[in-house]
């Protein structure tokens, strides 16, 4: 498909800088594609008024890293040129993949020093030579240091990844507000953002009515969220991510399912995850490994039948996916209601509840009218957001 029919024009000020309090406080639009009406105004807190009982609720407990890094090139004339690096994938125990800027400055061989001297206390200061280097700016840093130690000495460095389309400098504050409250298994570098929204009195609310909620982990990285660059959506390439889906999280899952329950996807990123694992027949199987599936209008979704998410940015990987799970059209419609709204985009902005459309959830589920539910290069006119549509851009929903 043209990547110019995912274009909008999203306003720079709906691009949310700081979330509301408390999380469950945030706006939740509400997308049935067939019914009427179609778009409904609500709150986070009334998510489990729009499900039902039996409903299994999936979200990802991956947790984020410290993972910008700010330093200078060292031992390569008297010259040392500043260095920013967004680790995005753990290749082993001392090797990280990055993204880097400015990427002309580093050449295989390079080191690499960052933070500042003796932050660490014991460590002294963290070095990183440049092993390999690719294409669009992403290079292979190999520390000086390895396993838990490289990991503290990374958190005590590093700044949360925040997308650079939130205009400020994170800080402490954000190492709180970037994490959701299932964080568990380190290894993002960007939050599965739709899972920002909840609390624990929101949890409370959906086991009590009878929604039972399930973990799954995938380590965002920031490769998911770079910009469309390519006039069509087929040359796109995803950048792979490792996830895991256990044994006992499917069996529940697919129990769910056989009772007539629909499986809810907190995000994008455990919405990937949950269809990569499962089959043609939409059975889910344990899944452990990397995933670099791209959904677009088109895609026969197998396991997931209703999604919140947040609200993405125009061409990006994430609003073609929302496209795909309700329609190009809807969503558009969807967009601009929001836009009109005053709506807060993006990571620490609004979410929306995505319902399939009635046609493909009586398709998937066997079920006759009135039985089922409604489950179910980018020439961008915002000037603004195009400037910011490189290398470092990170759209994370997830």
């Amino acid at each position: 498909m043209r990547t110019a029919l995912f274009d909008f024009e999203l306003p720079p000020d709906r691009i949310a800088l700081r979330p509301v309090a408390p999380r469950d406080a945030a706006r939740l639009l509400v997308v049935r594609p067939g019914l009427t009406p179609e778009l409904e105004d609500r709150g986070v807190g009334d998510h489990p008024d729009s499900l039902r009982r039996g409903d299994a609720l999936v979200v990802n407990d991956t947790k984020v890293i410290a993972a910008r890094l700010r330093g200078r090139r060292i031992g390569r004339g008297a010259m040392e040129p500043a260095i920013e690096a967004t680790l995005h994938q753990r290749l082993d125990g001392a090797r990280w993949r990055a993204f880097v800027k400015p990427a002309k400055r580093l050449s295989p061989g390079d080191v690499v020093r960052f933070g500042d001297e003796g932050k660490v206390c014991f460590l002294g200061q963290l070095d990183a030579t440049v092993e390999a280097k690719g294409e669009g700016g992403e290079v292979t840093l190999a520390f000086a240091f390895h396993g838990p130690v490289l990991d503290q000495a990374v958190d005590e460095r590093g700044a949360m990844p925040l997308p650079p389309y939130i205009r400020r400098a994170p800080d402490e504050r954000d190492r709180i507000d970037y994490q959701t409250i299932f964080a568990q298994a380190e290894g993002s570098v960007a939050a599965p953002t739709a899972g920002l929204h909840f609390t624990d009195a929101l949890t409370s609310r959906l086991t009590a009515r009878g929604i039972t909620l399930h973990k799954v982990t995938l380590h965002v990285g920031a490769g998911t969220f770079l910009p469309v660059k390519a006039a069509d959506t087929a040359t796109h390439r995803m950048h792979a991510e490792r996830g895991t889906v256990a044994a006992q999280t499917a069996d529940a899952l697919n129990r769910v399912r056989r009772a007539g329950g629909r499986i809810v996807a907190a995000g994008s990123t455990s919405l990937r995850l949950l269809e990569t694992a499962s089959g043609d027949d939409g059975v889910i199987h344990p899944f452990d490994g990397e995933t670099a599936l791209f959904i677009t209008p088109g895609y026969r979704f197998r396991a997931v039948d209703v999604m919140m998410t947040n609200f993405h940015l125009p061409c990006s990987t994430l609003f073609m996916l929302v496209a795909a799970f309700c329609g190009l059209e809807v969503m558009k419609r969807a967009y601009a209601h929001a836009i009109g709204e005053g709506y807060r985009f993006y990571s620490y902005g609004d979410a929306c509840l995505l319902f399939r459309p009635q046609a493909a959830a009586r398709k998937r589920h066997g079920a006759g009218p009135g039985q089922a539910d409604a489950v179910g290069p980018c020439n961008l006119v915002n000037r603004e957001l195009r400037m910011n549509r490189d290398i470092e851009s990170i759209d994370s929903d997830v």
